[in-house]
């Protein structure tokens, strides 16, 4: 029914969303099955004929000259979950851990990873039973990825370690696959290794964390556009010729936006003629600095559909048609047909430095995306800047306070939002005995990035709520078709104040309404 077919190759981070958040089934596709088989056929080989192979019958990281053979292969895959599942915090939310878990299917899935096809259909499985491994936050360093997070997801694979319950309780992940009717994974040669290296973990958290910010900065035009309005901001600075000039394609599209956001207004004619020549950078540069959040959404959303169908973990098989020299393999010179044309190659695609890159330049772009919001908002509640609004739009100021305080938590958010800002990709720590001696720090970039997220989300309801409170004060003028759409959205869940009350549950719905694109749907 609607299931995503999973090869490797072609998932969209749309599609990580509906397995995430809408349990969308997923299964391994035909041809992903075939390639897989192919490469587990090499990895096989190389165990049949004791071959050194580093992961496959070797130790991992520092312990890679230590030589496994036999019974303790099987051993070896146990004992490399259990020894790597040492995370500690909170636990990720329900639609990460899902997504984190659809990606580390989907890069199996590429046919290089040499695990046996069940894997998948296990990792699958879970998914489409709604069967959610407990997997702490903390712990990685993004170094060979995300060992931590993703050890605590093969833990579960395996029947050990926790599982979440349909309330969000932690379980033992026996209870949970037993009621679920999955079988415990024995996991062989090579699958324990490939399960937990990869960068899946911070590139869950970062591809649902770009959806929601795509969302907030079409969002953030159209909370921008009633700011200006009602600040009697002049559409001047929008016009489609001074983009043109400098055509950067996020600009472009925050101007047109804001062009027909404005459209219609009556607030615009009533002071068409009133001789101001330009409006303050708040107002005036909306496009250049929501544009630019615009071209790094775009510029990371590249970075992850890039990094959501590769192949990351090590070592990796390659089989082709073409004959590969037995140095690759380590083997003599009488191969057999399962790896006469593979390759298995140690290398370093698990390094999180690219994700880690992306994640830190969306906190930047969003702390920007906050910050302008913020400025906003001062000239909406400020009597000196405001255009002669009530003083923080406050029916009866004095003794009403009105918008005061709102201003200050936003100040208060952006602050925040600029220390978690600083890039924690430009960190590094050595683990590992020296042997992982640079590493990415994605993870914290991603967890920081959440926060970020919520932050700036925060910001822009009180901007919208006060922007609101504004339009009403201006009536009978009124804001254009589409800024009217927007205010009833924000109407619908938070009426106008006519005296001081408690407005944190006005934030908090006005957030929600954001967040399932209300206000960005007026632009459609």
């Amino acid at each position: 029914m609607n299931a995503l077919h999973i090869n490797g190759s072609d998932l969209t981070l749309e599609a990580v969303h509906e397995v995430a958040a809408e349990v969308r089934p997923v299964l391994l596709a035909p041809d992903a099955r075939a390639a897989v088989d192919r490469a587990r056929a090499v990895v096989e080989s190389l165990v049949a004929s004791n071959q050194v192979s580093y992961a496959i019958t070797t130790g991992v990281g520092k312990l890679s000259d230590v030589r496994i053979a036999g019974d303790q292969i099987r051993e070896l895959q146990v004992n490399l979950v259990r020894s790597h599942a040492v995370g500690v915090g909170d636990a990720l939310p329900v639609a990460e851990t899902r997504a984190m878990m659809l990606l580390r299917a989907n890069s199996l899935s590429k046919g290089h990873s040499g695990v046996r096809a069940v894997v998948i259909d296990r990792i699958c499985e879970l998914l489409n039973r709604k069967v959610t491994p407990f997997v702490p936050s903390q712990g990685s360093v993004g170094a060979s990825g995300d060992l931590a997070p993703l050890a605590h997801l093969a833990l579960a694979l395996i029947g050990e370690g926790e599982c979440l319950d349909e309330h969000g309780a932690r379980i033992p992940a026996s209870e949970a696959l037993r009621k679920a009717q999955v079988t415990p994974l024995v996991l062989e040669a090579k699958e324990a290794v490939s399960l937990i290296n990869g960068t899946q973990a911070m590139l869950a958290v970062g591809t649902l964390s770009l959806l929601a910010a795509e969302t907030l900065v079409d969002s953030a035009d159209v909370i921008g556009s009633l700011t200006l309005d009602v600040l009697r901001g002049t559409d001047v600075a929008f016009d489609e010729r001074i983009h043109r000039a400098r055509p950067h394609a996020g600009q472009l599209k925050t101007a047109a936006n804001l062009r027909r956001m404005l459209e219609g207004s009556q607030i615009r004619e009533s002071h068409r003629e009133c001789g101001r020549v330009q409006d303050a950078y708040s107002l005036r540069c909306i496009p250049q600095v929501h544009g630019a959040a615009r071209d790094t959404f775009a510029h990371c959303r590249e970075i992850f559909e890039i990094e959501a169908n590769s192949a990351v973990d090590n070592p990796l098989v390659f089989v082709s048609n073409g004959h590969v020299g037995t140095a690759a393999l380590g083997r003599p010179a009488e191969q057999s047909s399962a790896t006469s044309n593979a390759a298995v190659l140690s290398g370093g695609n698990f390094h999180g430095e690219p994700i880690a890159f992306a994640l830190d330049f969306l906190a930047i772009a969003l702390t920007a995306l906050a910050g302008i919001s913020e400025r906003r908002i001062e000239r909406l509640v400020n009597p000196a800047l405001n255009e002669g609004l009530p003083p923080f739009l406050a029916s009866g100021a004095g003794l009403n306070s009105g918008f005061m305080m709102p201003q200050v938590t936003a100040a208060a958010l952006v602050s925040e939002n600029k220390v978690l800002a600083h890039p924690a990709s430009v960190d590094s720590i050595t683990t590992s005995g020296n042997k992982e001696d640079y590493v990415s720090m994605g993870m914290t970039a991603a967890i920081k990035l959440r926060r970020v997220l919520d932050n700036t989300r925060n910001v822009l309801a009180i901007e919208a709520m006060a922007a609101a409170q504004a339009l009403d004060f201006i009536a009978p003028l009124e804001t254009g078709p589409r800024g009217k759409k927007a205010h009833a959205a924000i109407r619908a869940v938070s009426s106008k104040m006519d005296k001081d009350r408690v407005m944190y549950n006005d934030f908090a719905k006005i957030a929600g309404v954001i967040a399932e694109r209300k206000l960005s749907a007026v632009l459609d």
